[in-house]
């Protein structure tokens, strides 16, 4: 759903030019007899001076609006700012009117919200090992791998395997109950803070796949699957989606550049710039914490990624649905 990008309005034409030059002909009394040559000099500058002056406004006049039809991009969250919480309310979409609706649970406080309170620094950085560690067993061709350990999903070269068919009891030498335990407990929080941030029940709440983690760089794409920046929809890519959330594993302009996440709204884009790392002090204190970015996942929500430009994107996608036939358990280690 790539918003169309109509041509830029042409500048003024050119015909006053001549119309002005004609009226600069025109003989004043008691010149009847002079001849127009010497005149002509006089004008000749103005059809350069004008056809370059219609350049300049066409082109101020098209930037203008091309920057109103990309929207101007304004931060949502800095990855040098500590956020507790910030949510901004936006109106609902009518994409949940083609799904049945679950009361209690079913979005009708529509929005995006942000805070760096839920995951601690240390809970991000072991969170990221777990990512590292499955991901180092494949990896696609292209710029953007992912890592399901709920279904198994691994991308390798330029498709997805079962890693736990396919490594079979290596996994054991890779994962660990405690990785799977903390993962668990990471879910829950998170879910916790949508459904209070939503005004829902938790326990109305189902995690529903995919639920992934991701690898992002600047190697070019090979597949489809590679192309991670075009702008979508959750609600429309996956039927099963009521709220998505994301956890940042990974520092905007210190691990990686680019790779910010955008809401793509009518005349204005918001991003989000991920953090996991930053140090901030409270009270002499060093504080760290990851950040969560989550929000309603209809067309309210329309987003993509920037293409990340250099190093390394790391983030956890986790979705979640009022529906109980789309639920899916937590990982377990087999």
């Amino acid at each position: 759903m790539a918003p169309q990008r109509r041509a830029a309005p042409r500048g003024p034409e050119s015909g006053g030019a001549a119309a002005g030059a004609d009226r600069g002909d025109r003989r004043r009394p008691g010149s009847g007899r002079r001849s127009r040559a010497p005149q002509e000099p006089r004008w000749r500058w103005l059809t350069p001076a004008f056809l370059l002056f219609s350049a300049v406004l066409g082109g101020l006049l098209g930037w203008s609006y091309l920057s109103a039809e990309e929207g101007v991009t304004e931060v949502l969250a800095r990855h040098r700012e500590h956020l507790q919480d910030r949510f901004v309310e936006v109106p609902c979409s009518e994409d949940y009117d083609s799904h049945k609706r679950y009361e209690g649970c079913t979005p009708r406080k529509c929005g995006r919200g942000v805070t760096d309170s839920v995951i601690t620094r240390e809970e991000a950085e072991r969170i990221r090992r777990i990512a590292e560690r499955g991901l180092s067993l494949g990896g696609s061709d292209g710029g953007a791998s992912i890592l399901d350990l709920h279904s198994g999903a691994l991308s390798l070269g330029k498709h997805f395997v079962n890693l736990y068919r396919y490594f079979g009891d290596k996994i054991q030498d890779i994962f660990t109950e405690e990785d799977f335990a903390l993962y668990r407990d990471v879910r829950q929080r998170i879910q916790q803070r949508i459904a209070l941030a939503f005004g829902i029940s938790s326990s109305l709440l189902y995690l529903t796949k995919p639920t992934f983690f991701s690898r992002i760089n600047n190697t070019e794409a090979k597949t489809t699957h590679d192309e991670y920046w075009h702008p979508h929809i959750d609600k429309v890519t996956y039927g099963s989606f009521d709220y998505t959330s994301l956890l940042y594993l990974s520092d905007y302009s210190e691990d990686f550049g680019g790779g910010r996440f955008v809401f793509m709204d009518a005349g204005s884009n918001k991003t989000i710039e991920p953090r996991a790392e930053i140090l901030t002090r409270i009270h002499q204190l060093a504080v760290s914490e990851g950040r969560v970015s989550f929000f309603t996942s209809g067309s309210e929500n329309l987003h993509r990624v920037e293409k990340v430009r250099w190093g390394t994107r790391y983030a956890i996608t986790i979705s979640f649905t009022c529906n109980p036939d789309h639920s899916i358990g937590d990982p377990v280690l087999m």
